[in-house]
Parts: C-alpha cells; structure tokens; sequence
C-alpha cells in the first residue's frame, strides 16, 4: 500500500498495534479466511493507520463502538490531504468496512458506521491482457538462454532448472487463469494427470478443480525431470531452488517475468496478474460463458467477471470502426 501518512512513517513498522481487536481481525484474517499475504499486509496497514490517525487526531485510541460517520469523513478528508490516489484511498476503506464486518459479527458494535460512505469514483479501467501472440513470445522466452548461453552477474551459467521451471509457471498461470497464491500453493498432489485436472485453493481457502492444457503438463513434466527428484506429493509444484523446498514467491514471479517480458519484447511493468487477464479474455474471445469463466476465474461475484466482456466489446468496437465503411 503507497502513500502511508507522516503519522506512519514515524512509527517502528514492526512494532505491534496495541489494540486488541485489530489484532484479532489479522488473526481471523490469516486463519479463518486464508487470506493472502498481499491483503493480510495491506488490511494490517488500514487497520494501523486509522488506529494512529485517530490517537495523534483525537489524543485517544479509536473506541470502535462509539466512532460515527463524521470520524471517518474527517479521516477521509486526511487521506485526501496526504494526495493519495483514489484507488489507495479506496483501497483504505475497504479494509476498514471488512474490519467492521468483523466487529459487527462478534457483537462488538451493532453497525457499521462506514456503510453507504461516498468516496472519491475510481477511474473505469479496463484489465491490459497479452494478445495470443504475444503470449506465446513470452511462453518461448525463458528458453532463450539455453539456446544461446549467458551468464548471469555472478558468473555462473544459468541453470536449464530455472529455465525450464519458468516456462512451466508461465504455461500454468495462462492455462489455469491462476493467481500468484494459488501458483505458489500448488502442490505435487494436486495435479490429476489422467484426467487434465488440477486443484487449487483460492480465496477463503476455497477449493475448486480447474482443467489444465496438455502443454502445461508437459512443461511441469520437463521442469522436474531438470530436477534431481521430482517433488514429493506435498511439496511445492514449483520450487524456488533454495535448499529447503519452498515454493517461488511473488517476488520472484514478479522478477523473472520481468525479464522474460523484455526478452520477448513486451512492456516489463506487466504483471503476473495480467496473465489471467489474458487467460480470461482469450476465452471469453473464442465464445467461452462468462459464468463458466467466473468458476474458472474463482470469483464470487458475477459482477467481477463481466469486466472482462467489456475487454473484448471494446475489441470489437475498435475492429468495427476500422473495417465498416460507415463506422
């Protein structure tokens, strides 16, 4: 989360809230709800942040039962002042509106005094995807090196592992539409080779099946023969070549993709995620439901998935103003 206030820059960042139920919330939130590290770090941050606003503003810890609609617009108008975009303010309030959710459940306050809060509109962007084409140049580019060696900066020739390993994540992210948790939570069990299948732990540590294309198989298959043993069923799919099998990280990912993208001759600040803008788009392209791509996707709501039709009508709206004569 950007833009943190003088208020938080000033504290120690490992230094604990002393605030009971935001501790118990970021407890929920990594037991019960299985959230990812990126939304346990940004909802700990708007939690924290409100809290430090709120005794540096009224001299006083937040009583959450007795706050009203008015603290929260002054707190509002705060974020604004800092020049915050409207997304990292948003973004803010989200976490707290959750947070209340959670004081509302065990009956630490009768509502939310955050409900039906105007904020500031969010800009309507639409998700930036990889054509086919450029996809396939990104799903060519982590072999690039073996067919005309480098070394890297230590030196050291780069490992045909390393090279096989990442055209099998970037093979699965496309042919699964996967998040970056849900990759790094791959395990060898997992994958039903038989039947094409894999199992992935979304959102909520909710489960779904999702089919997997022959050529993503065939990549994991030749990434762990690069390997002294395959993994074990409950290790990691893919391994960030520490001696302790762990699995790669969001950094990582994020690193090696950069690279590739440049190899391939793509805008190096895609990330991750805008593969499964592709994965998604691409379906939905070649006439695929939008309610089998919201069950495929993992989504809750409808409403998420159907951003993606606009992608394409957007698409087909370019194509039609430049082919029809009267456009």
């Amino acid at each position: 989360m950007r833009g943190s206030s003088s208020v938080t820059r000033r504290r120690d960042a490992s230094a604990p809230i002393a605030d009971k139920w935001i501790q118990k919330f970021l407890t929920h939130l990594a037991t019960d709800r299985g959230a990812s590290e990126y939304t346990q770090r940004n909802y700990k941050q708007a939690t924290e942040e409100f809290f430090l606003w709120h005794k540096n503003e009224r001299q006083q810890p937040p009583a959450w039962e007795k706050l009203q609609r008015d603290d929260f617009r002054s707190y509002l108008r705060f974020l604004g002042r800092q020049n915050l975009g409207r997304a990292a303010i948003a973004l803010r309030f989200s976490a707290l509106r959750t947070f209340y959710r959670f004081l509302i459940r065990h009956g630490e306050v009768a509502s939310s005094p955050i409900k039906n809060l105007s904020l500031p509109k969010l800009p309507k962007r639409l998700p930036q995807f990889l054509t086919i084409q450029q996809m396939r140049d990104l799903l060519a580019a982590p072999l690039k090196p073996l067919a005309a060696p480098k070394r890297n900066s230590a030196g050291r020739p780069i490992a045909a592992s390393t090279c096989y390993r990442d055209v099998a994540i970037l093979e699965t992210i496309y042919s699964c539409g996967l998040r970056v948790s849900e990759l790094s939570g791959l395990r060898g069990e997992d994958i039903d080779w038989s039947e094409q299948l894999v199992r992935v732990r979304g959102k909520g540590k909710k489960e779904r099946q999702l089919p997997i294309g022959a050529p993503a198989l065939d990549a994991i298959k030749r990434y762990w023969e690069t390997l002294r043993q395959p993994p074990a069923p409950s290790a990691p799919v893919f391994l960030s070549g520490k001696k302790i099998p762990t699995p790669v990280s969001r950094v990582m990912l994020a690193r090696r993709l950069k690279l590739h993208l440049a190899t391939a001759g793509l805008d190096p600040k895609l990330t991750p995620h805008k593969l499964r803008h592709s994965y998604a788009t691409h379906l939905l392209d070649a006439g695929a439901d939008l309610r089998s791509v919201q069950e495929l996707l993992g989504h809750a709501h409808l409403i998420t998935t159907q951003v993606y039709t606009h992608v394409s009508t957007e698409r087909l709206k370019q194509a039609y103003a430049k082919a029809h004569p009267r456009a």
